[in-house]
């Protein structure tokens, strides 16, 4: 196999290598081009929120603005992790913090630093960590599929129900107790408990607070209660990349954390990447997200919930409630219902209706209730409330 210097050697050798790139290509820009036209993927109006599946937020122009700018120059990666770590952990009041990729990541990088401590050696054995720390303990009321981020480090997950048995379940081989923030008021062990009986054994606890944002206030709460590491994504609430995250605590965690990942070639974390203009943006969106005005922002999407409550309810045996999830993407929704014997539609009926429409519309997925129509208000552009409301309007009329 040739090796990478003879490889670089012989490039440098060929001659106008640019003369090789077909005509047109090089100079080819975005502007003026459409390429959801171009694919022939169509644009949406996202009623749904936060999901992956609809691309989560849309980003702030500053940190497009700052993605733009940052993909200008080369850097030395492990230096530009370090002092945009500091910045945000100032501004989050956390001893460190870093970029990764999305909340999923901050949660494998959180378990490889508590299993690994900054030990090279246990570093390159994982998932393989037989003789390692190789338990995390949780709640069985705090299951949920991305778990799968904790497991992907080897460990066995323990679930527990109280406290004495989350006592029991401590031992030489717990790496982490693990907290699920939006099941807070599910578990029988709560928040200030949980806590104390990681400090007690000197097992390190992390919370998963990836879509509790808003409000601004858990940005820096489950510091505030104890908690030595905290995951969360950027791409919800804040308005980062889509593809990005942090992970903020301790800072003996969060130098693990960053030694389980990239640059370093034979790490678990090094799929985990997280690119230069990743990193500043996420630095931009917290800085702006802590800036915001967040009144007139609620302010707006509670009028976005009164726009389309008012244009569904003109139909006969139609409703709307303005309602709050819990913890999670915890913003005004409103949820519409109907009589299906006066407005002969199902609920599916409605959503594949609006989705097949123009502009194609996605509420929420699953729901919240069932036989029920929800829409979330902050992900919406300007026009789109009102847009929402009138589709709403025009298929329920159709059949009542």
């Amino acid at each position: 196999m040739p090796r990478r210097r003879d490889v670089l050697k012989t490039l440098s050798s060929i001659p106008l290598i640019g003369s090789l790139v077909p005509a047109g290509v090089a100079s080819a820009a975005p502007a003026g081009r459409n390429f959801l036209k171009e694919l022939g993927v169509p644009p949406i109006i996202n009623g749904a929120g936060v999901y992956t599946m609809f691309t989560g937020s849309l980003m702030l122009p500053e940190v497009v603005d700052t993605i733009r700018q940052m993909s200008t120059e080369f850097v030395r990666i492990d230096e530009l992790h370090d002092r945009v770590g500091e910045c945000i952990a100032k501004m989050l009041g956390a001893e460190a913090a870093m970029v990764s990729s999305g909340a999923f990541g901050a949660l494998q990088l959180g378990t490889a630093a508590s299993i690994t401590g900054t030990d090279v050696a246990k570093m390159e054995r994982i998932p393989d960590i037989r003789g390692m720390k190789n338990e995390v303990v949780t709640q069985k009321s705090h299951w949920f599929p991305y778990n799968h981020a904790i497991r992907n480090c080897g460990v066995n997950l323990i679930e527990v129900e109280t406290a004495e048995q989350m006592e029991a379940a401590i031992h030489n081989r717990t790496a982490l107790l693990l907290f699920l923030n939006k099941a807070e008021r599910k578990g029988k062990v709560g928040m200030e408990e949980f806590i104390a009986i990681g400090k007690k054994h000197n097992v390190p606890t992390m919370n998963d607070i990836a879509a509790d944002v808003p409000p601004v206030e858990n940005l820096t709460r489950s510091l505030k209660m104890g908690f030595d590491l905290v995951a969360v994504s950027g791409g919800k609430g804040i308005r980062g990349p889509q593809s990005s995250g942090l992970l903020y605590g301790r800072k003996d965690l969060i130098q693990a954390a960053r030694m389980n990942t990239l640059p370093h070639s034979d790490r678990m974390g090094r799929g985990l990447k997280v690119n230069k203009e990743e990193m500043v943006a996420m630095m931009v969106a917290i800085e702006s997200y802590l800036k915001r005005d967040h009144k007139a922002e609620w302010a707006e999407w509670e009028r976005r919930v009164k726009t389309m409550s008012t244009a569904v309810t003109k139909v006969k045996g139609v409703k709307a409630e303005r309602f709050l999830p819990e913890i999670a993407n915890e913003v005004p929704h409103v949820r519409v219902s109907w009589d299906q014997s006066v407005v002969k539609l199902t609920p599916d009926d409605l959503k594949q209706r609006l989705r097949d429409g123009a502009p194609s519309i996605e509420v929420i997925p699953g729901g919240y209730v069932p036989d029920t129509v929800e829409i979330a208000s902050w992900m919406l552009k300007a026009g789109d409330a009102e847009i929402v409301g009138r589709r709403l309007y025009e298929e329920l009329s159709k059949a009542s």
